[in-house]
C-alpha cells in the first residue's frame, strides 16, 4: 500500500494537481518584496548570484519565484521520494532541477549546477536541506558559488500569521491571506580559499549571516 501511494503521489498527474494547489493558495498571500533590485541589476550585467534560503522559509516564495522562470535557474533536490514530487513542482514553476544532495550523487550533482549557473547566472539553494541539522550551512553552496564565481544572495520570508510544522526545520506555512514578506540580503561575496580553516571561515560567515532570519516559531505547531 505505501509504494502504490509513494507510486500515486510521484505521478505526472498528482504533482499537476498539487502544483495547481500551491499556486491557488500561494495568490491569497499579500506579498511585499523588498531589496530586489540589489541583485538583478548586477544580474543583467553578467554577475552570476546564487539565491539562498532556509528549508524552513521556501515555501512562501513559490509564487513570486516564477517571474524567474524565463532564466530557468537551477535548483538541486534530492532523489528521494519527497523531492520527486517537490522536483516536480518546482520543474512546473520554472526551475531546472538537478537531482542530488550531499549524501547522493553529490559531486555529479555540484558539476551541473556549475554549468548552468555559468550560462543562466540565477541558481537557487537551500542552505540547510534536505534533512538538516536547521541553521546550518552545508558546504555545497560555498562550492558552487566558488568554481560559477558567483555571489551569494540571502533571502528570507516572515508571515504575519503561519502555521510551525513539527519537522526538523519548523517548516513554515504562512495562513490564506496573511501578509507575507520576501527580502533579499545584500549580496555576500564568495572569494576562492586555499586551506580547509579558509574555507570554514567562510562558510561560518555565510551561517552567521543567515541566522538571524531563521524563525524560532512561537505559535503553536501542526
Amino acid at each position: 500500500m505505501a509504494r502504490r501511494m509513494r507510486r500515486f503521489l510521484g505521478s505526472a498527474a498528482c504533482i499537476a494537481f498539487l502544483y495547481r494547489l500551491v499556486r491557488l493558495y500561494a495568490w491569497t498571500f499579500r506579498l511585499t518584496v523588498e531589496n530586489e533590485k540589489a541583485w538583478m541589476d548586477p544580474v543583467k550585467n553578467g554577475q552570476a548570484v546564487v539565491i539562498c534560503c532556509w528549508h524552513q522559509q521556501f515555501f512562501s516564495a513559490i509564487r513570486h519565484f516564477k517571474t524567474y522562470s524565463s532564466y530557468r535557474p537551477p535548483l538541486m533536490i534530492s532523489k528521494s521520494g519527497d523531492g520527486e514530487i517537490i522536483a516536480g513542482i518546482a520543474t512546473r514553476t520554472g526551475w531546472d532541477i538537478v537531482r542530488g544532495s550531499s549524501s547522493k550523487y553529490g559531486r555529479e550533482a555540484l558539476e551541473e549546477m556549475v554549468e548552468k549557473l555559468r550560462q543562466r547566472k540565477i541558481a537557487g539553494h537551500i542552505l540547510d536541506g534536505p534533512r538538516g541539522p536547521a541553521g546550518i550551512v552545508k558546504a555545497g553552496v560555498i562550492r558552487l558559488a566558488q568554481y560559477a564565481d558567483a555571489v551569494i544572495v540571502p533571502f528570507y520570508t516572515s508571515a504575519d500569521r503561519a502555521w510551525y510544522f513539527k519537522s526538523w526545520d519548523r517548516f513554515m506555512l504562512p495562513k490564506p491571506f496573511s501578509r507575507v514578506t520576501l527580502r533579499f540580503g545584500e549580496p555576500f561575496a564568495v572569494p576562492k580559499t586555499s586551506t580547509p580553516e579558509e574555507f570554514e571561515q567562510l562558510r561560518l560567515k555565510l551561517e552567521e549571516t543567515m541566522r538571524p532570519g531563521l524563525i524560532a516559531p512561537k505559535q503553536r505547531s501542526i
